[in-house]
Formats: structure tokens, sequence, C-alpha cells
């Protein structure tokens, strides 16, 4: 099936990704592009290597081989460097990995102001637009602890969209959830869709991926093993294990 994006100047591309632990082979040479406002959803079962590949994609994993591009940048080339490319690239994980000491505010200036080196006045700036695009201007002298799982998991967005990113990459955003509150996140990360993030998601919020996304990928065992359009892969997938998985997901 040959539905991926081809951009002449995609956001971020890989070429040839590889990534090993010992003999255990995670990522078996991954090869994509995404292009500039797409969405593109990473489905597969647990173990398939999906949150390594986000991992790998900013380097917080070093691939043992392959290129990663990011607005034009080859991330593995030497003397990149690597804390100034990380501003392009958001991340944000299933465990929202606060501060518990620093209140919303000030877990959103933290970067601004020791990574880019903003002003106390710039930082807070900035920090109040973030966490207004999240809904929680209301909540910034609060705590972590005072806030809920969703509210927590929006100031972490809040936290890396403040850096202006040229991609937002999730990790599993609401498996760390109750149920109850998935949907608020849910709505932001919509919401900046349709504001023109670029936007990479390992998710298993197959109706949100069915609804958001531009692209859907589906891993299996260190590969993509098919993409497409979400009616392509959800509705009419060609290869039998993409046949399996959605057969699977859909009881």
């Amino acid at each position: 099936m040959e539905s991926a994006i081809v951009d002449a100047n995609p956001i971020l591309e890989i070429r040839g990704l590889h990534k090993s632990y010992d003999s255990l082979k995670v990522l078996k040479g991954i090869d994509f592009s995404i292009a500039e406002q797409e969405c593109v959803f990473v489905i597969g079962p647990s173990g398939s290597g999906k949150s390594t590949l986000l991992r790998c994609c900013n380097l917080l994993e070093e691939p043992n081989a392959g290129t990663i591009i990011v607005d034009n940048i080859d991330m593995t080339a030497h003397g990149v460097d690597l804390n100034k490319m990380r501003q392009r690239i958001g991340m944000v994980f299933q465990s929202f990995n606060l501060y518990p000491h620093l209140r919303a505010l000030g877990n959103v200036t933290l970067a601004l102001r020791r990574v880019i080196g903003l002003s106390r006045a710039e930082a807070e700036e900035a920090a109040f637009r973030a966490l207004d695009t999240v809904g929680l201007r209301d909540k910034v002298n609060s705590f972590p602890n005072q806030l809920s799982g969703g509210q927590q998991q929006r100031v972490a967005i809040a936290r890396a969209l403040a850096l202006k990113p040229k991609i937002m990459m999730f990790d599993e955003p609401t498996s760390a959830l109750d149920p109850e509150l998935v949907g608020e996140v849910l709505r932001v990360m919509q919401d900046m869709k349709e504001a023109g993030m670029t936007m990479l998601v390992v998710s298993h919020e197959m109706r949100f991926a069915q609804r958001a996304a531009d692209r859907v990928m589906f891993m299996d065992h260190g590969v993509i093993v098919e993409q497409g359009t979400p009616d392509q892969i959800f509705d009419a997938p060609e290869r039998q294990r993409t046949k399996d998985f959605v057969r699977q997901i859909a009881h």
C-alpha cells in the first residue's frame, strides 16, 4: 500500500533506522517521513518497537544505524547540538515527568529559562500562553499533587509547546490516566492538530486515531508492516498481520 505522504521538505525524515539491545533487535530498518502539519499515528501490539522509535527520533535512545533528519538537520551528524535540536521536538510521555516541588508555571518556565535563556518575564509570558492553550491558565500556581492526572498531562503538553517545537511527539499520552480524564487530553491534542501542529503519536486510542490522524502506521516486530489513511488501515488493511490486529482491537 503506497500511501505515505511524499514531501520535498519534511519536518521529520527517518532512514534505515535500526536499534538493538544486545541480541534483541527492536527496530529493523524503519523508513518514513512526516510532512509539515501532518498528524501520524503509530499503532501496534506491545513490544513492537513504537516507543523505542519515538525515543530514537530525538536521540533519547541512540540508534545503532540510520539517519534522523529534523527540520533539515541530521540529528545523527557529528557535532550537532542535541540540546538545541531537542527544542524543535516536543516530547510528551505517558508519565507526566513534572517536578513535584514546582508549580505549574515553574514546570513550564524551567526549560525556557535554563535551555533557551529567556528572562523570567519572557519565560512567564510564554508559559501563560502555553497554559492558556491547554486550558489551564487558572492552575498556574498549583503544584502537581494538586492537579488531576489529566491536568498534569496538560501541563506537560504546555511545557513542550512553550518551546515552539516544529513537531510534537506523544508516547502513549493517555495510558496512565483514569478513563474519565482521557478526553480532556485528547481534546487538547485535537486542538493542536487543528492549529497546524505536526504530530507523531503512539497511542492505543484507536477511535481518536481514526478521527484525528492523517496517516496511520502499523508496526509489529520492529518494522512498519503497513501504512495508509485511517480508513485504509482500520477498514480495508491489505496485510494479514494488520487485519488480525485490527480485528483483535475491535472486540
